[in-house]
């Protein structure tokens, strides 16, 4: 892919190869539509969506995509990822295999409430 640093998530989107386009654009509709409130960006040269701080990262890579939703969600997951590659940041998803769709949408929502529950203690701290 080009310097993925200067593009916006669509034009990440449209770098990647059209074998793998369709169903990474059915990965990002997954991810953002699970936290409507949420702002799509890119970060670290991935896209991906921030409320009250980044929900989640997520990529496109040769092989497969991506999510990196921060290991606190790995952690409180782990027994529904067993079938995927995983490591302390990430769960990879092979191409041409089915999302977990209900996976994907529960670590999502897990992020936006982790991060809105931050925020509100660092207000009450404040106060």
């Amino acid at each position: 892919m080009k310097d993925t640093k200067l593009m916006t998530v669509a034009e990440y989107i449209k770098a990647i190869p059209t074998t793998q386009r369709k169903a990474f654009k059915e990965f990002h509709e997954l991810i953002t539509g699970a936290a409507p409130l949420a702002e799509s960006c890119m970060s670290y040269g991935m896209p991906a969506i921030k409320q009250k701080g980044i929900v989640v990262y997520y990529a496109c890579w040769e092989k497969h995509m991506a999510i990196y939703p921060m290991p606190s969600a790995l952690k409180e997951f782990a027994g529904q990822t067993t079938a995927f590659v995983t490591s302390k940041s990430t769960i990879q998803f092979p191409h041409g295999k089915p999302l977990p769709k209900k996976l994907i949408k529960d670590i999502v929502n897990f992020r936006v409430k982790e991060n809105l529950l931050k925020d509100e203690a660092k207000k009450k701290k404040n106060k």
